[in-house]
């Protein structure tokens, strides 16, 4: 707070200290720094407001003079050109089209007197030359403002004309080709098939080719009754089909969602929501239209009729986390909830910075801060689980939903049927039993026995009214009395006496008795191992919301209703004020974000970077559109906003996907050429191929992919990887970490428990996020560690020996094959003469060295719980394991080229 005070402070008195934001008296003459100048030949052109002033002004001045109120300075906004050319109170023009010599901005940005230049030099915001220069010109060029293009209609623009005809394959290569040739660039040559299919796999399902796929394709590709497009074309929808990309997609999303399996504070206690994780991964391999898939997940609970998969899909909201503390407020901590939710919206959907708007209006974008808590006013009426401390620990956060297999719905109904006849058999056995109370006609005894009980019904009665033990419904009819009762309640009354507590002769009784109790241990120990998943429930009357003054939860200001932003579309009358018309108009033909964002969130999944680089802020502080037009033209295809009512491809993830694929800018080689590396250092123009490092998941999958270890079972609970039982030590003592056995040691990333507040360290070091928030984009890192983690990690270690036993058992039986079979497993490709010598070099040091110290090679060699195969000898097995360890840590193993 002291810091945030010091600034506000500083600004202010700069601020006091500009003529263009207080009127200054009149003979005060400001020093004018001449501003005509030659310009460059490329500064002819007409300077745009969305590409070239609005970063500029957004970055430097609409902190000060932007759209939010309370911290604007001298009541100059910026951000609007009507308020932007009004005389200040000095009388001076901020700004006057055409004319820049004569605009007070301009003047201020030239200012050679530090006390009044703009920005102020403390605010650390200065404008470089570049940037004065552009200002000046567009305000010679008019100083036209323009919508911020994300808020603009998507427009499906007509793919340019292009020199190079013969390159292009679909429309995507003519927006791409067209702004290479602009800048005198030419598009790589199409990198070879087995570059191609490595990366396509890795794109649409996480995972490299099998070999088996490698040679399949390389057939197709050659074959001369056909082409390579075909053949890349039935690739490709052979990739869109298999059940490892919806776990592809499904990580993808899981980070965006925020998946975790433990509630995120303090305890951290473990909660269920693979069922969710499993539904994701359906629907993407259902391939699901995403609008769909947007209800069902914010406001499945709120469909008509709701269907079980519908309920679960809604545990989208539920993926917040949860603070069990001792002594929180739950009030307060229902606001962060909802807070959570409101900002990934806006992060997954919108592409806005939503959560600068909760403390105060957003400084940068049209979002007001009461914007913010009408779109927050939508998340108020979820049930949330008022209890913290002791109680909370651990125990299932409610409203849950019970989803069991199919197996035990089978099992359930078959022991419940068979209960309901033995419960029949039973009763008609006690109606038959013949019964008499000792006690009948006596008086009870002032004290009532253990023993007496157990032979008197008379005497029971007296006790069983206090007793916990017995059923309620039981407990209410002792408390009628004797007389006043009526047959139904006499009978049940005898019936559960005769079953429950007599102790005399009762054979028959004892024995049905006996067969309902096991039938009733069978059915609990099913409903017990039943799965749940954290659902969403609407309270019958939604908790009041409010703007929150600076975002304190008890400094409620004035009450709110749901709604979407002004600067937005706004809601259809048609649309419920809930959480089903907000999802329905985040994926409405009048919002202009949501089929942008998705569709740039695509691309990046395919190219490494989006064509907004900023995949979270498609505000004024976020990236410009690299190719805006293809921008439009891809959310256009995608939402089907201009296509016809039979046309399948709206909101299509798969159709955008494969259309991707299909483009020869997809296919390019990642070489990069001298000339692309100076006309596009950064390859924002796309003149090659992109090259970066898998995820942390992929890479983990890889290596056990190409050892043939990787399990290929779908869906299911979280298993835990290989850590130390200790790993939690001194983070909680209550923690325990149990590497799962058999198949589940082997399963993909994606299924991997995530604590939040104590990551798995191998995904941690690979740059994975807790996911106590959304996150639009993992960062790519590369340190030591990350070295040190694939040489050395059990996985990795093992992942060399499962290689090395495929290769000594599968692969050819002369040295250099089998050398040349384990660099194909591991990259497709056969190495090269010099790669293969130095691997001959290399494997020889091993075997050398582990024929010369058994112990270590028995060491490493049952590393893991994967079996070790007793036929093969020990120190070869050893030095193929050290060989095969170097191939899963090439740096071509662990990128997508």
């Amino acid at each position: 707070m002291a810091h945030r005070l010091i600034a506000w402070i500083l600004c202010s008195i700069c601020a006091l200290s500009l003529s263009i934001w207080h009127p200054c008296p009149d003979d005060v003459t400001l020093p004018v720094v001449p501003r005509k100048r030659k310009l460059a030949p490329d500064e002819s052109s007409a300077v745009q407001f969305n590409r070239d002033i609005l970063p500029i002004l957004s970055g430097k001045c609409f902190t000060c003079h932007g759209p939010d109120s309370s911290a604007r300075k001298a009541k100059l906004r910026l951000d609007q050109r009507d308020a932007a050319l009004k005389p200040a109170r000095s009388g001076a023009n901020p700004i006057v089209p055409g004319k820049a010599d004569q605009s007070e901005v301009v003047g201020r940005i030239f200012a050679a007197d530090q006390t009044e230049r703009m920005p102020p030099a403390k605010s650390g915001k200065s404008l470089t030359e570049r940037e004065k220069q552009l200002l000046r010109r567009w305000i010679d060029q008019g100083a036209e403002y323009q919508l911020h293009w994300a808020f603009v209609q998507p427009r499906r623009a007509a793919p340019p004309n292009v020199k190079n005809q013969a390159w292009v394959t679909n429309e995507i290569d003519r927006f791409i080709l067209a702004r290479l040739e602009a800048a005198g660039l030419e598009p790589s040559d199409r990198a070879d098939p087995l570059t191609l299919i490595r990366r396509l796999s890795l794109d649409l399902r996480g995972l490299p080719p099998t070999l088996k796929e490698v040679d399949e394709f390389l057939i197709a590709w050659r074959d001369p009754t056909a082409t390579p497009q075909v053949a890349w074309e039935q690739l490709v929808d052979r990739m869109l089909a298999s059940p490892h990309h919806g776990e592809k997609m499904a990580l993808l999303w899981l980070d965006l969602a925020r998946y975790g399996d433990t509630s995120g504070y303090h305890m951290d206690s473990t909660r269920q929501m693979w069922l969710w994780r499993d539904w994701v991964i359906e629907a993407f391999n259902r391939n699901m239209p995403f609008d769909q898939f947007t209800i069902e997940q914010l406001a499945g609970d709120l469909l008509p009729k709701a269907t079980v998969s519908q309920r679960t899909a809604s545990g989208f909201n539920r993926n917040t986390r949860f603070n069990e503390e001792g002594g929180v407020d739950p009030e307060e901590y229902v606001i962060r909830y909802n807070v959570d939710r409101t900002n990934t919206v806006g992060q997954v959907w919108l592409g806005l910075t939503l959560g600068c708007a909760e403390c105060h209006s957003h400084k940068y974008d049209p979002i007001s801060h009461k914007d913010y808590y009408q779109l927050f006013a939508y998340f108020s009426g979820i049930t949330e689980p008022m209890v913290e401390g002791p109680e909370a620990h651990g125990r299932p956060l409610t409203p849950i939903l019970k989803v069991p297999s199919k197996e035990q719905e089978k099992s359930l109904a078959e022991h419940r049927l068979q209960l309901e006849k033995i419960e029949q058999a039973l009763a008609r056995e006690v109606a038959r039993f013949k019964y008499r109370d000792p006690l009948e006609g006596k008086q009870i005894p002032a004290k009532v026995s253990a023993a007496l009980i157990e032979q008197s019904q008379a005497a029971w009665e007296t006790q069983g009214i206090a007793d916990d033990q017995v059923p309620a419904e039981i407990r209410r009819v002792l408390k009628v009395m004797p007389e006043q009762r009526d047959e139904k309640q006499v009978a049940a009354l005898r019936g559960y006496y005769l079953r429950k507590v007599f102790k005399g002769e009762r054979d028959p009784i004892d024995l049905f008795e006996q067969e309902c109790q096991d039938l009733q241990t069978k059915i609990k120990k099913i409903e017990y191992a039943v799965p749940h998943t954290l659902v969403t429930v609407e309270m019958k009357k939604p908790r009041p919301a409010h703007v929150l003054f600076r975002g304190d939860f008890q400094q409620k200001r004035e009450r709110v209703y749901p709604g979407v932003p002004v600067a937005l579309s706004p809601l259809p009358k048609n649309l419920p004020p809930n959480r089903l018309g907000l999802a329905r108009w985040l994926v409405s033909a009048e919002n202009p974000l949501t089929a942008r964002v998705i569709v740039n969130r695509l691309w990046a999944q395919m190219f490494g970077q989006g064509i907004v680089r900023t995949l979270g802020d498609f505000g004024s502080q976020g990236d410009y559109p690299s190719h805006p037009e293809l921008l439009d033209w891809l959310a256009v295809e995608f939402s089907g906003a201009d296509s016809a009512p039979e046309k399948k491809t709206a909101w299509n993830v798969r159709h955008l996907l494969r259309t991707i694929a299909l483009s020869a800018t997809y296919r390019q080689s990642s070489v990069v050429r001298t000339d692309a590396l100076k006309g596009d250092p950064h390859n924002r123009l796309l003149s090659h191929a992109p090259r970066y490092r898998l995820s942390a998941e992929e890479i983990r999958d890889g290596a056990l992919a190409i050892s043939g270890l990787l399990s290929k079972k779908v869906g299911g609970p979280s298993f835990m990887p290989y850590q130390p039982g200790t790993f939690y030590k001194f983070k909680n003592e209550n923690w325990y970490w149990s590497a799962s056995d058999g198949e589940e040691q082997y399963r993909r990333g994606l299924y991997a428990f995530w604590r939040r507040t104590a990551l798995h360290p191998m995904f941690l070091t690979f740059d994975a996020p807790s996911r106590e928030d959304c996150v639009v984009e993992r960062a790519r890192t590369n340190t030591p560690l990350q070295a040190l983690v694939t040489l050395n990690d059990p996985t990795f270690v093992e992942a060399a020996r499962g290689l090395a036993q495929r290769v000594l058992i599968d692969g050819p039986k002369d040295q250099d094959g089998r050398l040349a079979f384990a660099f194909r497993l591991a990259t497709c490709r056969q190495p090269e003469p010099a790669e293969l010598a130095i691997l001959r070099h290399r494997l020889g040091q091993q075997a050398k060295r582990f024929r010369a110290d058994p112990d270590t090679a028995s060491h490493l060699v049952n590393v893991g719980q994967f079996p070790r195969d007793a036929r093969l000898d020990v120190p070869e097995l050893a030095a193929w394991t050290a060989l095969c360890n170097i191939l899963l840590n090439l740096d071509e193993v662990m990128t997508r080229e």
